[in-house]
């Protein structure tokens, strides 16, 4: 019977799995990495804003409390975002003909509120409460980043499962003294498994893991 496939089959075949495995591999490495990248995170992307505020100004410059604007963070799953006659306390007397804030004596005026952008924006399908986190000593630049040292705010952190789970196994690693939870410049001890340990006895906190505690 005559040879169906010319010697070079042979040959073909190899190259064609070689091939084939380097391209899957590349292709599962590309995937993984636009998986990761800002891009498709959008760490470090700033989101337009109806008043390009400053929280460096604000918080670092002039000392604001975290809770003054998000004033639900500590009773409410969101942190809520600051109305208008908040930021007027201040901007009634203080740059009050400032063009950059005319969005904001609008608002003031016609009692329509700014239609703030959210940064740190879970999907539907996550659910996250602020008010047990802070309760349990997880602090505002924990997952926010230095706060106060930006001008404009970006996201830091991923936002991704596994960068919750990650907190969620190893609490003691990131809990901190409830009195230091909306502190921007505490920074964890060089004892700060010690201490976490000691925290997460003292304030109960669980490792909570199950899918139903995000997934709901």
């Amino acid at each position: 019977m005559a040879q169906l496939f010319h010697r070079s089959a042979n040959a073909l075949a190899k190259v064609s799995i070689v091939v084939a495995v380097f391209l899957i591999g590349g292709l599962s490495w590309a995937s993984y990495a636009l998986y990761h990248s800002n891009y498709a995170n959008r760490v470090d992307e700033v989101r337009e804003q109806p008043v390009p505020f400053s929280h460096k100004h604000h918080v670092s410059g002039l000392g604001i409390d975290c809770r003054y604007c998000h004033n639900s963070v500590e009773r409410s799953p969101s942190a809520g975002f600051p109305e208008t006659h908040t930021c007027m306390t201040c901007h009634s007397r203080v740059w009050t003909d400032a063009p950059i804030l005319e969005p904001v004596r609008e608002s003031y005026r016609t009692g329509e509120p700014l239609r703030w952008i959210r940064v740190h924006d879970l999907p539907d399908f996550a659910y996250f409460n602020h008010s047990i986190h802070v309760k349990k000593g997880i602090g505002c630049t924990t997952c926010h980043g230095q706060i106060d040292e930006m001008p404009l705010v970006r996201q830091v952190n991923t936002l991704y499962m596994e960068w919750c789970l990650d907190c969620h196994r190893n609490p003691a690693r990131y809990v901190r003294p409830r009195s230091e939870v909306f502190s921007t410049t505490w920074q964890p001890p060089a004892n700060q498994l010690e201490l976490g340990a000691k925290l997460v006895e003292e304030y109960d906190i669980q490792s909570l893991t199950s899918c139903s505690t995000c997934h709901r």
